[in-house]
């Protein structure tokens, strides 16, 4: 089909040598809509705000171009990822080993509330390039200087609205002040509400638009009627 065409092959895509081979090594072959449209923004080094669901591929489509721009001869976290809750973390963070396996001496890291800070502290000083977490637990590493920001890069908002409906939306935008003004700021949500969008227009800087319509939405054929009752 035509749409197909549009999205083309992986090899399209602005991707460096090992992202391909790792890429070929999982069986990817066609990249998803998100991942067809935002790929070549985020390897120009734009800013993004996408609105697409889980289950659309995002993951991929923010890990594969800022891995394919990542040094891992320099220590130090150049990608910060913040997700709402410690499965998402944990998650993602595994999802950027496999996507940088051919990389050499790569590593990735999630840190969340709940676990021991010995690990994540010795994860930080082994010099995890990637580091995914969740916000409260990203503030107290920040506080204490285990985390250091100097080398940051890229920074994601994942699941924006599902953070601002947990309550971290001050904790997120604290973070925002504490990394580099030179920057690449990726904002992943499914909805767009007012505060959503007013951390957008503060701190993302002309970004590139990603609409991607899930077809896990309700369809339209489907009529929805909700009814309250007396508990």
């Amino acid at each position: 089909s035509s749409s197909e065409q549009a999205v083309g092959t992986f090899s399209d895509l602005p991707l460096s040598p090992e992202i391909r081979e790792a890429i070929e090594a999982i069986g990817y072959e066609t990249p998803s809509p998100i991942q067809a449209e935002a790929i070549p923004y985020l390897a120009e080094g734009r800013d993004l705000l996408g609105v697409a669901q889980t289950g659309t591929g995002k993951t991929a489509a923010f890990a594969l171009p800022l891995l394919s721009d990542l040094n891992t001869s320099a220590g130090g976290p150049q990608i910060l990822c913040l997700a709402p809750t410690r499965e998402l973390a944990i998650q993602v963070a595994e999802a950027f080993e496999t996507f940088g396996q051919r990389m050499k001496n790569f590593r990735s890291l999630a840190i969340y509330g709940g676990d021991e800070y010995r690990r994540q502290i010795k994860g930080l000083r082994e010099g995890a390039h990637v580091v995914v977490g969740t916000p409260g637990r990203i503030m107290d590493h920040l506080r204490k200087g285990t985390l250091k920001t100097d080398k940051i890069k890229a920074l994601i908002l994942d699941e924006a609205d599902e953070m601002l409906r947990m309550g971290f939306i001050d904790d997120v935008e604290w973070i925002l002040e504490q990394v580099p003004a030179k920057r690449q700021i990726l904002t992943f949500s499914a909805t767009l509400p007012p505060p959503i969008q007013r951390i957008a227009q503060k701190y993302l800087k002309d970004p590139a638009h990603v609409v991607i319509k899930s077809d896990t939405a309700t369809a339209n054929s489907i009529e929805q009627t909700c009814v309250f009752l007396n508990p």
